[in-house]
């Protein structure tokens, strides 16, 4: 790490370079473009992401940087306060980092970094094109991962080839990170800061409508296990059906949903929020035939917490929350419920005002966009949150604006994307400063 932050009033960028910078993003955007589409055509569902990080370990060692490639250790990240439950599911697949060396370290370290993983597309029939096979229509590029978040983590690598482009490099240690299971627990991000890489600030481009996220809130993931009375259907009142009393712990888990959104206006950067805690049911299985009476039933849901909200804490009220209702539920008394925990534990964080980096990425923003850099909350979880609770930080994030994220017909905005990368390249500029190449 370097020495000393610059100041939150950073020097304003020659003209002329920033000028140059543009127009290097321009020329290679069409090369860029291209990457992003052979990202976008690796299916990197959850387990499956080992080719998208050969992809990203080739990219990477091509341009030089010193390459480092690791699996996860899953006692270290067990024994750590950021680390979440590692199931079966859990992915095996290598986290990718590539760091480039300065010859003079004059500047401020950064780490860029990006996840390959994507979400499940859903029914491929819904989908205008096939959701592995990326198309560009009117300016978009659509696929799955396309904005969330593959576009982002070309740009990782193409703001740094604008630079070479002109002749130039950063003038400080810098790690281009690759992960994984950022959509199910966080824990790659987390094992790049195991590793020990370090940074004086970190830069995230996930698809944030080209906003910087001042708070997002942390998640936990959970299953809730019901057990039934089967009998055949022409004898179900003798029998307890499993997925009938999933859903009134449902119901009760929307209690406590309720509960927490009325503890808004005790968190600042939320209290304006409508909606700040949401329950989601993402899955739901259960029962063996549909003339019996099932037996069994799971209910996979996901909640958001506060930034600040211990998961400890949060994690035990979900848990006598169930219990609670199971006490006074007929069935459910002698039979309670089982909640298991199996995937994020993950709390939020809030990026404090006035950093010195912040300041350099609206300076940088401005110079890409002709805008002024607004900030947001979002009510997704962010890899960010490592590099903002356990590396005490600057973590920015940042990014090109997407639509359908995680949902049908997933599509980022290629004109913003160049604006994105400009932005990134006038960033690394100004924080690592540069030497030539």
């Amino acid at each position: 790490m370097s020495r000393n932050a610059p100041s939150a009033n950073p020097l304003p960028v020659d003209p002329d370079l920033q000028e140059k910078i543009a127009r290097a993003v321009a020329d290679g955007f069409a090369e860029q473009v291209a990457f992003t589409r052979e990202l976008v055509r690796k299916p990197s569902l959850r387990g499956e992401e080992h080719t998208a990080q050969d992809l990203m370990f080739r990219a990477m060692r091509e341009r030089g940087l010193v390459m480092d490639r690791f699996h996860m250790d899953h006692e270290a990240i067990a024994a750590h306060p950021g680390g979440s439950a590692i199931a079966p599911e859990h992915s095996d697949a290598p986290i990718v980092v590539g760091t480039h060396h300065p010859r003079d370290e004059r500047g401020h370290s950064l780490i860029l970094q990006g996840h390959v993983d994507v979400v499940p597309p859903g029914p491929a029939d819904m989908w205008a094109s096939s959701p592995f096979d990326p198309q560009i229509r009117d300016g978009w590029m659509y696929g799955r991962g396309a904005a969330d978040m593959k576009a982002g983590v070309a740009a990782n690598l193409f703001c740094l080839d604008a630079l070479r482009r002109i002749g130039m490099q950063p003038a400080a240690t810098l790690h281009v990170e690759s992960v994984v299971e950022e959509e199910s627990t966080g824990n790659g991000a987390l094992m790049t800061h195991l590793r020990g890489y370090r940074a004086d600030a970190a830069l995230i481009p996930e698809p944030e409508d080209e906003m910087l996220v001042r708070a997002n809130v942390g998640v936990v993931w959970f299953t809730v296990e019901v057990r039934g009375v089967a009998v055949h259907v022409r004898e179900m009142g003798a029998g307890a059906n499993a997925i009938d009393a999933a859903y009134r712990v449902i119901g009760a888990l929307r209690g406590l949903e309720q509960d927490w959104n009325a503890q808004k206006a005790d968190h600042p950067h939320l209290c304006d929020e409508a909606h700040p805690i949401n329950f989601n049911i993402g899955k739901i299985e259960g029962g063996d035939w549909a003339s019996s009476v099932p037996s069994w039933c799971r209910v996979h849901g996901r909640i958001s917490l506060y930034p600040g909200m211990d998961k400890h804490m949060a994690m035990r009220a979900i848990e006598e929350c169930v219990l609670k209702y199971s006490r006074e539920d007929a069935f459910l008394a002698n039979n309670p419920p089982r909640v298991v925990f199996n995937g994020f534990t993950a709390q939020g964080f809030v990026l404090e005002e006035g950093s010195a980096a912040e300041a350099v990425l609206g300076q940088a923003h401005r110079g890409a966009t002709g805008k002024a850099l607004q900030s947001f909350v979002t009510l997704g979880y962010l890899d960010a949150r490592v590099h903002a609770l356990y590396d005490a930080i600057p973590a920015l994030c940042y990014g090109p604006i997407g639509r359908n994220i995680h949902g049908v017909d997933e599509c980022v905005d290629l004109a913003s994307v160049q604006r994105i990368t400009t932005a990134m390249a006038l960033f690394v500029a100004q924080w690592c400063g540069l030497e030539r190449a």
